[in-house]
């Protein structure tokens, strides 16, 4: 999860919530405003939502490649 920089300046940055005894209950994404005493420290690590979507769209395409890769070499070990 990435904290996403919003046009407006918000930022939203992943949260999770956990039970007493620590199990995983679910993820989310808390608004931060300018001003939020957290905000500064977040925003050096926050994306916009371009760039976001470009990251994940070059991981798409290096994930092609590594997938092909990966099923050549099952088929190889099944003995195909």
């Amino acid at each position: 999860m990435f904290v996403i920089r919003l046009a407006d300046g918000t930022l939203r940055v992943p949260r999770s919530l956990t039970s007493e005894d620590g199990r995983l209950i679910g993820d989310g994404y808390v608004d931060l405003e300018p001003g939020d005493p957290d905000y500064d420290r977040w925003l050096p690590e926050s994306l916009t939502e371009e760039e976001l979507a470009e990251r994940r769209s070059r991981w798409q395409e290096g994930n092609d490649d590594l997938e092909q890769e990966f099923l050549a070499f099952k088929t190889e070990q099944e003995g195909g």
